[in-house]
């Protein structure tokens, strides 16, 4: 079983929103999240909940599974 690693999380949604092109500020405002949460999911400060998994999820046109780690697709 793999272990969770929020590192991971916080890299996996940087590098989808570096590859739309997009700053923090406008990921936030498109999901209608903080600029700090993104921030602090980002730099691994803090862990996103389901919802927002949910949203990123759904915005990026990836899987849950992919943000969380555990699968690469």
């Amino acid at each position: 079983m793999k272990a969770f690693n929020k590192k991971l999380v916080g890299e996996r949604i940087k590098f989808l929103r570096n590859e739309k092109g997009i700053g923090q500020n406008l990921l936030a405002k498109e999901l209608q999240l903080s600029n700090a949460s993104i921030s602090y999911w980002e730099t691994g400060k803090q862990e996103p909940g389901a919802e927002a998994i949910f949203k990123i999820a759904c915005y990026f046109d990836v899987s849950a599974d992919y943000i969380l780690g555990i699968s690469d697709d």
